[in-house]
């Protein structure tokens, strides 16, 4: 059935997938929404014949979609050249309510998944675009390597050494660490953290762990990753020394445990959590503030699932 038996609807009904693939491929919200929004512009802007030869308008907008992902990780790559300090992944707030969301808000029609943790957004980063398009769209979406060629301009064979290269990046699975045991060392940093105890915070971190912060120039954080347990702990302790009456919540974080730091009502932090054989591995903090305008849009409906305002702490910078 070509595109002619397709409804609006229907079409419509891509959208939730097509943000799913573009923020894995770009790591940006804002980006994923603009990409998906220009294959709609592309797809209406086709004459009405031309739709109709189409036999799958879903295949159509996901080819288009991953084209324009494509040529965005090519610039991207350029303008985090000039990014102040680290560049990080967008943070994903949890779904308002039970189960995922399915507003018009593109964080709510993500599906929340190990393809979207922290953890493996920045693995991706080391990827080249072409190795990062043909390894989600094939490993974590299953799209055949006959379609992904289509996307990348290649052959078949070359996406499927494009897809190989990039699995080789991905460092081996980590023994599992369950919800429960996640939540737990979360919570038990949430609170050496409040009581500015640096002993409990390094027993709680690796050795070897590593805190990265994206301020991107409008907010203040570490211009380099902090290396070694014994320095994020007392680097932690004075910056909640250094900002007091903040909100510190514990809250999703791209589907796993974090902590979320609030002022007047407005997510000002953001950290997400690697755990590993009950000790934190890495912490990614996001303070750019505009990458936390979707947590801030959350404010009032996740008060009403959790009974208001928690009361102040110290988190910033």
């Amino acid at each position: 059935m070509g595109a002619a038996g397709a409804s609006m609807e229907g079409i419509a009904g891509e959208r939730g997938q097509l943000i799913n693939v573009a923020y894995r491929l770009l790591g940006s919200l804002a980006e994923s929404e603009d990409a998906v929004q220009e294959a709609y512009t592309r797809w209406y802007a086709l004459p009405r014949s031309r739709r109709e030869e189409i036999v799958s308008p879903g295949a159509w907008l996901t080819t288009v979609t991953g084209r324009i992902c494509l040529d965005a990780l090519g610039s991207a790559r350029a303008r985090r050249e000039r990014y102040v300090g680290a560049w990080l992944p967008d943070p994903l707030p949890g779904p308002v309510g039970h189960g995922h969301g399915r507003g018009s808000d593109p964080a709510d029609q993500m599906v929340l998944d190990e393809s979207v943790t922290m953890a493996f957004l920045v693995v991706l980063e080391t990827m080249t675009p072409a190795e990062r398009v043909s390894f989600v769209l094939h490993d974590v979406f299953r799209y055949p390597f006959a379609e992904i060629s289509g996307v990348l301009g290649r052959t078949p064979a070359a996406c499927k050494q494009l897809a190989a290269a990039a699995r080789r990046r991905v460092p081996a699975a980590p023994a599992p660490v369950s919800a429960d045991a996640r939540t737990d060392v979360v919570r038990r940093v949430k609170a050496a953290w409040e009581n500015k105890d640096i002993a409990a915070l390094v027993d709680l971190l690796d050795p070897a762990a590593v805190m990265t912060a994206d301020g991107g120039g409008l907010a203040g954080a570490a211009p380099r990753p902090i290396e070694g347990g014994a320095r994020i702990a007392p680097y932690m302790v004075a910056i909640a020394d250094r900002a007091p009456g903040l909100e510190l919540l514990e809250r999703p974080v791209n589907g796993v445990p974090g902590l979320v730091a609030r002022r007047g009502g407005a997510v000002v932090t953001v950290a997400s959590f690697d755990v590993a054989e009950g000790r934190v591995a890495r912490i990614w903090v996001v303070r750019n503030p505009e990458k936390l305008r979707p947590w801030t849009a959350r404010r009032s409906a996740d008060e009403d699932i959790h009974g208001g305002a928690r009361p102040p702490t110290a988190f910033d910078h």
